[in-house]
C-alpha cells in the first residue's frame, strides 16, 4: 500500500515550499482563511506552481459559507475556474449547499463541467449538510469527484470521530456514494491518527496544525514533518491485519 496522503493548506508560495519541504504530498491552495478559505488569485496560484512540484488542489469559493451565490455567483465561479485552468490548475476543491442544507447539484454539476477532466474534492460542506448520506448519493455520479474532505461533524474531528470510522468502513466496502476517497481534516490531532489509520483512512488534511505560531505565520516545515513521520509510522488497516 502506498503511503498515506498528507495535504496541507497553502496561502502563498512560501507556505507551499515549506509544506513540500516538510513532506506534504499535496496542497490545498486558498486565500482568506478568515473566511474559511476562498479562491486564490490567479497570480498566487502561478507563484505556487513555480515553487513546488507536488499536486495542487485549488479552492473554488467566493464567500464564507456554502452557498454558491445564485446565478451571478456561479457565473463568477465558472470564470474563476476557467482562469485558473488557463494558468495550469488541474485539480480543484468545491462544494455547495442550498438554503435547506441539501447538495446544490446545479452549482456542483455546472462547475464540474467547467473543470471537466480534472479531479476534485467536495469540501467540508458535507459536514454542514442536512443529510450527509443523501448528499453522497446525490453526487455519486458527478464526473471528477474523487475525494470528500470531512471531519465527520461541523464541530471537528473530536466530535465526528465515530462518524469517520463508520464512513471509513463504508468506503472500504465501496458502498453506493462511498467510492470517493475519505480525506480527514478539521480539528484533526496527532492522537487521532492510529485509530483512523486502523480504520483504513489513508488521506489527511491539516491547516493550523502546520502553523504552530498561528495563521498570521507561514507554514512551518518542522510541524509538517512531525505529521509526515507520525503518518508513516502508523500502521494501516491492511498492515495491522498482517500483523505489521
Amino acid at each position: 500500500m502506498s503511503r498515506p496522503i498528507l495535504e496541507v493548506i497553502a496561502l502563498s508560495a512560501q507556505d507551499a515550499a515549506a509544506a513540500q519541504a516538510g513532506g506534504a504530498d499535496r496542497l490545498e491552495v486558498i486565500s482568506d482563511m478568515a473566511s474559511d478559505g476562498l479562491s486564490p488569485a490567479r497570480e498566487t496560484f502561478a507563484d505556487i506552481r513555480e515553487r513546488v512540484d507536488i499536486p495542487l488542489r485549488v479552492m473554488l469559493r467566493l464567500r464564507r459559507g456554502f452557498l454558491a451565490g445564485g446565478e451571478a455567483g456561479l457565473d463568477t465561479l465558472c470564470e474563476t475556474a476557467r482562469e485558473l485552468r488557463a494558468e495550469g490548475a488541474d485539480e480543484f476543491v468545491l462544494g455547495f449547499l442550498d438554503s435547506g442544507g441539501q447538495a446544490d447539484t446545479h452549482a456542483v454539476t455546472t462547475l464540474a463541467s467547467v473543470v471537466a477532466g480534472c479531479r476534485w474534492t467536495f469540501h467540508r460542506a458535507l459536514d454542514h449538510a442536512a443529510d450527509r448520506d443523501a448528499l453522497r448519493r446525490q453526487l455519486a455520479d458527478v464526473p471528477g469527484l474523487d475525494t470528500y474532505l470531512t471531519a465527520g461533524s461541523a464541530d471537528g474531528v473530536p466530535d465526528g470521530y465515530d462518524v469517520l470510522l463508520t464512513e471509513a468502513a463504508r468506503t472500504r466496502d465501496r458502498e453506493p456514494g462511498y467510492t470517493a476517497q475519505l480525506l480527514v481534516g478539521g480539528g484533526l490531532r496527532l492522537e487521532h491518527l492510529p485509530g483512523l489509520r486502523a480504520a483504513g483512512v489513508d488521506a489527511f488534511h491539516i491547516g493550523g496544525a502546520a502553523r504552530p505560531h498561528g495563521w498570521d505565520a507561514p507554514v512551518d516545515p518542522a510541524a509538517v514533518r512531525r505529521w509526515r513521520e507520525a503518518l508513516d509510522g502508523t500502521p494501516s488497516a491492511e498492515g495491522a491485519g498482517r500483523g505489521a
